[in-house]
């Protein structure tokens, strides 16, 4: 072979190379950060992985928020009117959190089904519905405000 082939062949080996290591650490990196949305039906019945962070969407169940009276832990239920997800929290809720409003909260759910979240978000009015949340009520039959269609 001659030697400014080999050359342009081993420039070329070592750009590949390094691109695919760099291509591996960068996925690597990303893959701590994705959280997967998870409606409570599919909890329910065990699709959600355990110990891996996740987002679940629904409506908050009337009368399940209950307060710690010496911290600010919450628990309280999410549902997408097919199943119900409890949901335990420390820290301060959204101003527009609310019972029978829409919500999502992320963590990691425990061998319990119960999802120990460390971020809740309440939509912000009347007519706004994440995507994810709308889609999971709207395959259970049910719209935004808890109604059958």
């Amino acid at each position: 072979m001659h030697p400014v082939r080999k050359q342009r062949l081993l420039i070329v080996l070592f750009v590949v190379l390094f691109s695919s290591a760099a291509a591996g650490l960068v996925m690597y990196a990303l893959s701590g950060n994705i959280n997967l949305f998870f409606p409570p039906a599919d909890i329910a019945q065990g699709k959600a992985p355990v110990g891996q962070p996740i987002r679940v969407g629904g409506m908050v169940v009337a009368d399940s928020v209950q307060r710690s009276d010496n911290s600010l832990a919450v628990t309280f239920e999410l549902t997408d009117y097919t199943a119900n997800v409890s949901v335990v929290y420390e820290g301060i809720l959204p101003d527009l959190f609310g019972e029978g409003q829409g919500a999502v909260a992320a963590g990691r759910l425990n061998e319990q089904g119960v999802l120990v979240a460390t971020e809740v978000l309440a939509k912000h009015d009347e007519n706004y519905m994440p995507p994810e949340v709308a889609d999971a009520l709207e395959q259970s039959g049910f719209d935004h405000k808890g109604n059958a269609r």
